[in-house]
């Protein structure tokens, strides 16, 4: 089921337009983001993501790039999320592998947020987005929950792509508190974040 799955985002994926991308030093707007602290631990249901699929998680440093968010590229987004939401089932961890916490890919078109996470991050990349702009993000959700989305990093601000909402919100219009994510220089890096003021940064802006 996973297979037909994939291959039918996977082949949607590819029908993206190129996304422009620039890097902060290249600036000139300036937009708000969420702020970012210093570094933290990662979460340990990343790690043994990681043992299980080393190729996703190749260490070292990489460029900070933001995508330029054209109508097209929103489009894209949008297509994209909707379709990993509808594709994949929702189910826990515990009743899906017998463990409270296991980050993997939906391969059986059942997962819990960090598996919705993952595949919208990996088709995307797959796509052609920069990997340093789709970043896996911890989150206290509206119940104080703990939740996995991705953020997206943009020339217009950070958005996030969720299981639990079908929009794409701002990452200041989901209610959530945030708490950590993957570094944008490296992926196996991860910092602690703050939603309690605001913090500006210079990217480019799209048309």
């Amino acid at each position: 089921m996973f297979v037909r799955i994939f291959v039918a985002l996977a082949c949607a994926a590819l029908l993206f337009v190129p996304i422009v991308v620039r890097t902060a030093e290249a600036a000139s707007a300036i937009s708000v983001y969420a702020p970012v602290g210093d570094v933290t631990t990662s979460p340990s249901g990343y790690l043994q993501f990681c043992n299980d699929n080393p190729g996703d998680c190749r260490p070292g440093p990489q460029e900070a790039r933001d995508i330029v968010l054209s109508r097209q590229a929103w489009r894209d987004l949008v297509a994209l999320n909707e379709q990993v939401n509808h594709a994949v089932k929702p189910m826990t961890d515990l009743d899906n592998y017998g463990k409270v916490e296991w980050w993997a890919y939906p391969t059986d078109g059942y997962g819990d947020c960090e598996d919705y996470v993952l595949l919208k991050r990996k088709l995307l990349i797959d796509a052609g987005w920069p990997r340093s702009a789709l970043l896996i993000t911890v989150v206290r959700d509206k119940k104080g929950e703990g939740h996995a989305v991705l953020m997206v990093k943009t020339d217009r601000g950070e958005f996030v792509l969720d299981n639990q909402e079908q929009k794409i919100l701002p990452w200041r219009a989901t209610g959530y508190r945030y708490v950590k994510r993957q570094s944008q220089t490296d992926q196996n890096v991860w910092v602690s974040l703050g939603d309690t003021q605001t913090t500006s940064i210079v990217s480019a802006r799209g048309d």
